[in-house]
């Protein structure tokens, strides 16, 4: 079921002290990542949720198999308790039915916009009905992006995609023109041609969480409760932070991890 990968098999004998107890290493988990900008990318297989998985194993000391796949299958084998994990999930009613989270980090969502569509408000992109949104099959994103995103869904405007990539394909190609963005895909963004091309407009909202996602049908509630005590106590120890600041400027890294 599970995509090998070179770094299909992860975990070490270590097992991290903490003040509850440690999750339960009776068995290999299963964790999915999906290739998304500095979360992770196959090229080189490295990135923040890599990174995440990789401590997850230390401190642990349980056995993972990594697999690469499409974020909706995720959230599918997630929900049937196929899969144990997935990283960097933001919750919703109908999510938390079947996942938990041990949140990570928070971010803020934005819209990227060709220039030609002449376009200076979220308003007036809306209004236009010829212009068409980009969005990666099963992403949900923050209050008001959401909100654009199911209206526009209505008027049949959105484009899907598979993944990031794709999608700043079709932005510079004029087949969309716009994509939501969020801090992950920063490295997409310095491209002299996307930056000559495209404009940002903000959403106004929140940061949203983001975090482990958990599977309610292949974990216990205790279970469950020692990992988010771990995904805490590498929050609390500066762990995320120092993964983190691989990826971005001290600063950002700072706002992204720091608790509410």
């Amino acid at each position: 079921m599970f995509a090998a990968l070179g770094f299909g098999l992860i975990g070490q004998a270590v097992q991290a002290q903490a003040p509850t107890p440690g999750p339960d290493c009776s068995r290999p988990f299963s964790l999915a990542l999906h290739e998304h900008g500095l979360l992770y990318s196959a090229a080189t297989g490295s990135g923040i949720d890599k990174d995440i998985a990789d401590e997850m194993a230390r401190r642990s000391g349980c056995k993972f198999f990594v697999s690469l796949m499409p974020r909706a299958r995720i959230w599918q084998l997630i929900e049937s308790g196929a899969l144990d994990f997935s990283l960097s999930g933001i919750s919703n009613p109908q999510r938390e039915k079947f996942a938990s989270f041990a949140w990570c980090f928070r971010n803020r969502y934005q819209l990227l916009l060709r220039r030609d569509a002449q376009v200076r408000t979220l308003e007036d992109f809306e209004r236009q009905r010829k212009l068409q949104l980009g969005v990666i099959r099963s992403f949900r994103y923050s209050e008001s992006a959401n909100r654009l995103v199911d209206r526009l869904a209505e008027q049949q405007r959105l484009v899907h995609a598979n993944g990031l990539t794709a999608l700043f394909d079709a932005l510079v190609a004029g087949q969309i023109q716009a994509m939501i963005i969020e801090p992950f895909d920063l490295p997409s963004l310095e491209s002299a041609r996307i930056r000559e091309q495209t404009q940002v407009l903000e959403f106004g909202d929140a940061p949203v969480p983001h975090g482990l996602i958990m599977s309610r049908a292949s974990l216990s509630d205790a279970e469950q409760a020692r990992w988010r005590a771990l995904i805490q106590d590498m929050q609390a120890d500066g762990s995320l932070l120092r993964i983190f600041e691989k990826y971005f400027k001290p600063e950002l890294a700072r706002a992204m991890v720091a608790r509410p």
